[in-house]
């Protein structure tokens, strides 16, 4: 599925918001990645983020 660059900031922010109050990583998480943000980018990519977006 094709997002907009709205749905997709959404989607990251939302997800590293998750991350950042301690919700487990849906990837296996790499040496040195700490950061929220970062992590939530990984995800997305990997399409392993569980959110739907509903058009």
């Amino acid at each position: 599925m094709e997002y907009t660059r709205f749905e997709k900031a959404r989607i990251i922010g939302a997800r590293a918001l998750q991350l950042a109050y301690g919700a487990p990583p849906l990837i296996k998480v790499p040496d040195g990645v700490s950061d929220p943000l970062t992590l939530a980018e990984m995800e997305f990519a990997d399409e392993a983020i569980p959110i739907i977006v509903i058009k």
